[in-house]
């Protein structure tokens, strides 16, 4: 037998990105892209050759040509869906938030086309602004037009998955240190929300390296609850991971409603997991950040 293979659509964003910096162990991973530019990716992330990438590129559009997405996906364990518009990043709107619902489809029918299980890449938005600690169990609450559009991605993946009889695992990821608003969106005179004790906002995170080992692990566990929280445990304060990467801020007074702590439930993750998952330290999530960050482009 030769190494088991998975299928990364929306291999081109910055997760896909961070699979190919940090590829997995023992299998062989088939990066999809929508333009032949993306090839040379790989090219510019080891320049130097300080980084290793890892996979081989296919050139398909998984929306307008199913059966490419079906034929890319045979033989393969698993197809991880990271495609999808970003918000904040180009002119897509609420209408284009719609294609995370589509993508997610499209994945399962690929899905059940190849006889593999599908993991989608959701987000933490579906939870909107509810505060404390959030299980996979907690209402979904979307206050956005990105979160709204995930949560029914997940809603709709999942009664396909059962129609058609694919496994389908929701992953809600927390911020990843780095590919966040906060570290990866920090610019001279950025400014944090302060509380009256005198604490910035604590989220849930994940580190770069943590989060490529982790969806590893998870593409080869061959069972998969419907939904699954991404992060490592515990709350990070936002303030200590922006000093902790030696990054100035300022801050504001936090506005009426703002949310002091929204934390990830991560024990049904760390129960599936063949490692111990490290509890959330911002000074080695900045380091991770570091050590990648020249290689994104």
């Amino acid at each position: 037998m030769g190494i088991p293979a998975a299928v990364v659509l929306g291999a081109t964003g910055r997760i896909g990105q961070l699979m190919q910096l940090a590829p997995p162990k023992g299998l062989h991973l088939r990066l999809q892209a929508r333009r032949a530019q993306a090839r040379h990716v790989r090219a510019r992330h080891v320049q130097g050759g300080h980084v290793r990438a890892g996979g081989d590129w296919h050139i398909l559009d998984p929306l307008a040509d199913p059966q490419a997405l079906a034929h890319l996906a045979e033989g393969a364990e698993a197809l991880l869906c990271l495609a999808g518009p970003v918000p904040g990043r180009g002119p897509a709107g609420a209408a284009d938030m719609e294609d995370h619902i589509r993508l997610g489809e499209a994945a399962v029918r690929a899905g059940a086309a190849a006889g593999c299980r599908v993991l989608l890449a959701s987000s933490a938005a579906v939870y909107g602004a509810q505060g404390g600690l959030l299980d996979e169990d907690a209402a979904l609450q979307p206050a956005n037009a990105y979160g709204t559009a995930k949560a029914e991605m997940e809603r709709r993946a999942a009664a396909l998955g059962a129609e058609l009889g694919v496994p389908v695992c929701a992953l809600r990821i927390g911020n990843i240190a780095g590919l966040d608003a906060i570290l990866g969106g920090w610019r001279q005179g950025f400014v944090l929300d302060r509380f009256a004790d005198g604490s910035s906002p604590r989220r849930s995170y994940i580190g770069v390296q943590a989060l490529a080992q982790v969806l590893a692990a998870l593409l080869a566990q061959p069972v998969l609850p419907p939904v699954l929280n991404v992060a490592q445990p515990g709350a990070v304060e936002m303030a200590a991971l922006l000093q902790a990467a030696g990054k100035p801020f300022g801050t504001r007074p936090a506005p009426a409603g703002a949310i002091a702590q929204v934390a990830l439930d991560t024990n049904r993750l760390q129960a599936l997991l063949p490692f111990a998952l490290a509890p959330a330290d911002p000074v080695q999530m900045a380091a991770e950040w570091a050590a990648l960050e020249p290689y994104f482009t």
